[in-house]
Order: structure tokens, then C-alpha cells, then sequence
């Protein structure tokens, strides 16, 4: 579903402030596969997803999605393939703009708009029936603006908004960061529900090592613009938080102590 080969990006060449974000990197997820990304600030975790989804050209190398060539196509154009949720509760959503209307502008992503009404009741009644799945209360306050909502409830309706069209690819940006531990817990289940219930291909970037073990099916670290370590099936079930600042300190040449620091 997703597969990126050989990507280069530096920002800034030439320059004092010259910095290699992605250096040859190469990625392919299968069609169902959740994969939680980790490493230390500047390994290019948030470079990555940019890059796949199209906020900067890349240097060097090739991004394809469902077996088509994505490299030199614009953000707006990946839309249709994309569905992200970024770590701003803010992004994502239009805050003036009511529940009902966030969720009618997400269904028509990618499609051509008319002159017919916004919402319909036939939406409407679809729009209450997911807000229920949440379990937020959000299914009643349908026209509610969307910015008096909490970090937690925005979240979740970005989440459901994302993943309304079933994208190709999900793409978590840190979407927990910004919440408090219990309401980050809620989002991260709604996220496994939402993504084994629609069978999505999803991509998370988490700092939460105890996250990026206990949620996907796979598990890569990124230091330095590589990935140094991809763990999947059953030896990322026996994994634990030690044994992967152990073989990070191993793959990437620093001190143990350093890392826990990085990762934590």
C-alpha cells in the first residue's frame, strides 16, 4: 500500500545550517499493516510523513501509494489517498464551522462540490450513528461549532473525519502529544478501533515507546534520517521498553542512558 525507495531530504544544503532529514530511506507497508514509528528529535519521524504526504518535494528517490507514483504530485492531489491527523488538536477541523459541516466537508474530500445543500438528512442520520461509535456524547451536539470542543473530542472527530472516505493511508502525526495520559489512552483506542474496523493501512509517530509497543502490528526506529529498527509479529508482542533502548543504543552507536532520555 505504501512503498518508499531510496528517499533522500536535506534542508537547507549548502549552508551552515545545512541538515540530512531522510538519507536513502526505503519503506514498504502491506496493505493492513499499522505501523508505530519511534526515535529521538531530528531522526526525520515527522520529515517521513511529510514527505509521504507531499508537504515538500524530496531530493532523491521514489513514494508510491497503491502502486502509484506519488513523488512529484502536489498535497492537494494525495488528499484523496491521505487521511492525517496531526499532533495540534487545532488542525484539521474548522473551528467555526459545526460538527455536521467538519464531517460533510470530509465525505466530499477529493470530489467536485455543487450548489446542493451541505448536509442532508441521510448524512446527518450516518454523521450521528458514527459520532455514537465514540462514545463521546458527540452524536447529540451535531451543530455545535467544532472549536468549543475539547483537545480529546477534537481528536477523535479529526480521527473519524480522516478515516470517513477509508483513505489508502493513515497517517497519526503524534496525535496524542498535546492530551493529558487518560484522554490520550481514549484517542489511542478509538484509533485501533477505527483502524481495524475499516482495515486501514496507518502510519503513527509516537515518542511513547510503552505506545509504539502495545499498538500496530510493527514497529520501526529512526535515528538520524534511517530506520535502524523494524520489529514485527511475534517478536514485537514479547518486546519490552529495555529491550528496545537496548537494540537502539546496539543499532545506532549511542549510550543507553542517552536514549532513554531521547525516547522517553
Amino acid at each position: 500500500m505504501l512503498e518508499i525507495k531510496n528517499v533522500s531530504k536535506t534542508f537547507n544544503p549548502g549552508t551552515i545550517n545545512e541538515k540530512h532529514a531522510l538519507t536513502n530511506l526505503s519503506l514498504s507497508l502491506s496493505d493492513g499493516d499499522f505501523v508505530t514509528v519511534i526515535g529521538g528529535n531530528g531522526a526525520g519521524k515527522s520529515t517521513l510523513l511529510n514527505a509521504v504526504a507531499g508537504v515538500w518535494p524530496v531530493d532523491s528517490g521514489a513514494i508510491l501509494i497503491d502502486g502509484e507514483d506519488v513523488t512529484g504530485m502536489p498535497e492537494y492531489k494525495r488528499a484523496k489517498y491521505i487521511g492525517r491527523v496531526f499532533q495540534d488538536p487545532m488542525m484539521g477541523t474548522a473551528p467555526n464551522m459545526q460538527i455536521e459541516e467538519n464531517l460533510a466537508l470530509a465525505l466530499r474530500r477529493g470530489k467536485k462540490r455543487g450548489l446542493k445543500w451541505g448536509v442532508t438528512n441521510a448524512e446527518r442520520e450516518a454523521y450521528r450513528e458514527k459520532l455514537a461509535a465514540l462514545g463521546l456524547g458527540l452524536e447529540d451536539r451535531l451543530t455545535a461549532k467544532v472549536g468549543l470542543l475539547s483537545g480529546g473530542q477534537r481528536q477523535a472527530l479529526t480521527l473519524l473525519m480522516a478515516s470517513l472516505q477509508t483513505p489508502k493511508l493513515l497517517l497519526l502525526d503524534e496525535h496524542t502529544a498535546a492530551l493529558d495520559p487518560g484522554t490520550a489512552k481514549k484517542v489511542l483506542e478509538l484509533s485501533d478501533k477505527i483502524i481495524s474496523d475499516n482495515k486501514l493501512t496507518a502510519l503513527m509517530i509516537t515518542h511513547n515507546m510503552t505506545d509504539a509497543i502495545r499498538h500496530g502490528n510493527r514497529l520501526i526506529m529512526m535515528d538520524r534520517g534511517r530506520i535502524v529498527l523494524d520489529i514485527s509479529g511475534e517478536e514485537k508482542s514479547r518486546l519490552t521498553k529495555a529491550d528496545l533502548l537496548e537494540r537502539f543504543a546496539e543499532k545506532a552507536g549511542v549510550q543507553e542512558e542517552t536514549d532513554s532520555v531521547l525516547l522517553s
